[in-house]
């Protein structure tokens, strides 16, 4: 029993059929979104939103371009060289071009002109022929004319090979009748008498056109055309025709044709073609290893320039340029040598400068403490005495001990900044909870704070904000924002926030007084730096306060931000790592608070109050707070 599968046409018809059915499945699954559900690009999809398949192949396309574009944008010695490259290219490419066309309209015009000469002789040569066997055939007895007759198709075929006997290779002749021949082509017994005449193995009819026969009944004359040659064996060539119209012996019309080809001008065309090629590969690979050349030598000293004040940069300062010769790249490096020296020499001068700079701030400082005992002492002896005096001497002492007070606090600064400078500072990290730390700052600035006018408020921290930080700088930099916003803060509220997430810890203190200026939230951390000159420090501040703050809060890799608005306050953030040597990435506590000036009109909101809105809560109290910021 057999069917279709057994034969090879059963075996292909089923497999015919089973290719449709899994194309016709496959269709179904594409249609009904069970490959794609959501197409390859959802509506109104970009960047992650599109299908993986379609990230993953602008991951792998997008990789080795960004690298290139880098290394385009990276490298000048690439850009210079490519350019050349590329304008040079098409330099080589117009000129042979320009080349080619010339050489080839030369060897079409000298083509045409060698063809029009062997053609205009073989037409005379036929011409002669015809009169000759003319005369001949006349001067004959009767019977004649039915001989000539006879031989009238031999007479064809004896022209055709006569003309094309010296033209081997070079050019082919093909005889036709014309439309309006009533007489045929007689030949022997084995010759078709209607059969045209062509030497070679030229296909007569096919490769002389249709309207190029018409042109010759239709006018007198010579004509020619551009057109491909068929050979018996199919191949084809292009050749330019020659052909007129003229008559035989027996004065009946017939067409004669020059055929010739360009095989000549062909090879000599591929031989210009590619010596132009090759030529122009040397040209261009030439223009490109100079140009590498070149570019080398001016970007080689330029690299090492580059290379050498990088160094420069990163502190190594006896780094030099190597110098050789006498031109324009030597006069160069001679000039950044002599930059780098002066600059070593300048920057020597000013470490210099700056160490003895240290050294006599440290020196006084120490030196200034030992008179500076016995000045309090005997301070303290005139003050405890002072009820013994009248009034101005007694007030006299309680400001000479105040300037003490003062005296000592500015010491102790100057200190603390010395260590800073020289690099001696230390941090004692530990495990610490900046809620405690808070408290105590807030209830050693509570009498300030009632004499001002001013209540001290502390929002968040329900849970444990703990750090590995330095428990003493810490509580000295809060104490140093929240004195300066108590004496800013014209009698409005201040507000301590506290957060922790991140792996980050924060302290924010906001006051609502004058505020800070555009530009001043970063001077206001310059040493005795003051927002307005002509203002008194009632607190006794020493003008390093924040100076001091900022480099604690650098020692713990924190930050010390601050942030203002003429009229509306303004906001310090203290932002340190839960853990010590942590790199911070953020903050939880934004550094613009929420009700900042800006912020209301976002919102649409109106200010009816100048006061805080947060609730008054005891300076032991603490409430949690919600907002969060990630900066840098």
């Amino acid at each position: 029993m057999s069917g279709h599968g057994s034969t090879p046409q059963g075996r292909q018809a089923g497999g015919a059929a089973d290719q449709k059915s899994v194309m016709s499945v496959f269709r179904q699954m594409w249609r009904g979104g069970y490959l794609f559900p959501d197409g390859l690009l959802s509506e109104g999809a970009t960047g992650s939103r599109a299908h993986p398949m379609v990230r993953m192949f602008v991951r792998w396309v997008r990789r080795p371009l960004l690298a290139a574009m880098r290394l385009w944008r990276r490298n000048i010695q690439l850009r210079v060289v490519a350019t050349t490259l590329l304008m040079s290219l098409a330099v080589v490419l117009l000129l042979g071009l320009v080349v080619i066309g010339q050489v080839r309209n030369g060897l079409l015009d000298a083509k045409q002109q060698a063809a029009q000469s062997q053609a205009a002789g073989g037409f005379a040569v036929a011409t002669e022929m015809a009169d000759s066997a003319s005369n001949g055939e006349g001067a004959g007895e009767g019977g004649g004319t039915a001989r000539s007759t006879q031989n009238s198709g031999a007479w064809l075929t004896q022209l055709v090979q006569q003309l094309a006997s010296g033209g081997q290779g070079v050019y082919s002749v093909v005889a036709l009748s014309s439309n309006d021949d009533t007489a045929p082509f007689v030949g022997d017994e084995n010759t078709n008498t209607r059969g045209p005449r062509a030497s070679g193995d030229v296909r007569p009819e096919e490769s002389v056109p249709a309207e190029l026969r018409g042109a010759l009944d239709k006018h007198a004359g010579t004509h020619q055309q551009y057109a491909e040659i068929v050979r018996t064996g199919g191949s084809t060539e292009p050749a330019l025709i020659v052909g007129k119209r003229l008559s035989d012996a027996n004065g009946n019309p017939y067409q004669l044709y020059y055929l010739f080809p360009f095989s000549q001008e062909e090879k000599s065309l591929a031989l210009v073609k590619g010596t132009l090629a090759t030529a122009g590969v040397f040209v261009v690979v030439l223009l490109g290893a100079i140009a590498w050349l070149v570019v080398r030598q001016v970007v080689t000293p330029v690299r090492m320039a580059a290379g050498i004040s990088e160094r420069l940069a990163a502190g190594r300062l006896q780094e030099r340029m190597k110098v050789t010769g006498e031109d324009d790249i030597a006069r160069l490096g001679e000039a950044f040598n002599k930059m780098a020296q002066n600059l070593q020499l300048k920057i020597q001068e000013l470490e210099e400068l700056s160490r003895m700079q240290r050294r006599f701030v440290s020196d006084v400082s120490h030196e200034l403490r030992t008179p500076l005992t016995t000045v309090r002492m005997a301070a303290d002896v005139i003050h405890e005495a002072r009820d013994e005096f009248d009034p101005a001497t007694a007030r006299s002492a309680e400001l000479l001990l105040g300037q003490l007070d003062r005296f000592e606090s500015l010491l102790a600064d100057l200190l603390e900044i010395s260590r800073f400078d020289a690099g001696a500072a230390a941090l004692e990290p530990a495990p610490t909870d900046l809620r405690e730390v808070a408290h105590r700052v807030v209830e050693g600035a509570q009498p300030l704070a009632d004499a001002k006018g001013s209540r001290l408020l502390v929002v968040g921290g329900e849970l444990p904000v703990i750090a590995e930080a330095d428990a003493r700088r810490v509580e000295r930099v809060l104490r140093n924002l929240v004195v300066n916003a108590v004496e800013h803060g014209e009698g409005h509220d201040v507000v301590i926030r506290l957060a922790q997430s991140g792996g980050a810890v924060a302290v924010a203190v906001r006051d609502y007084g004058v505020g800070l200026k555009p530009g001043e939230a970063q001077r206001v951390f310059n040493r005795f730096w003051r927002a307005d000159p002509a203002r008194a420090r009632t607190t006794g501040g020493t003008g390093l306060g924040l100076s001091i703050a900022v480099e604690d809060a650098r020692l713990h890799g924190g930050w010390l931000q601050a942030w203002g608005e003429p009229g509306g306050g303004s906001q310090f953030r203290l932002t340190l790592p839960s853990a010590a040597g942590e790199c911070l990435r953020g903050s939880p506590i934004p550094l613009e608070p929420s009700d900042s000036r800006r912020n209301r009109v976002l919102d649409g909101a109106i200010p009816t109050q100048t006061r805080t809105p947060v609730t008054a809560l005891p300076a032991g109290r603490t409430d949690s707070v919600e907002e969060s910021d990630h900066e840098g």
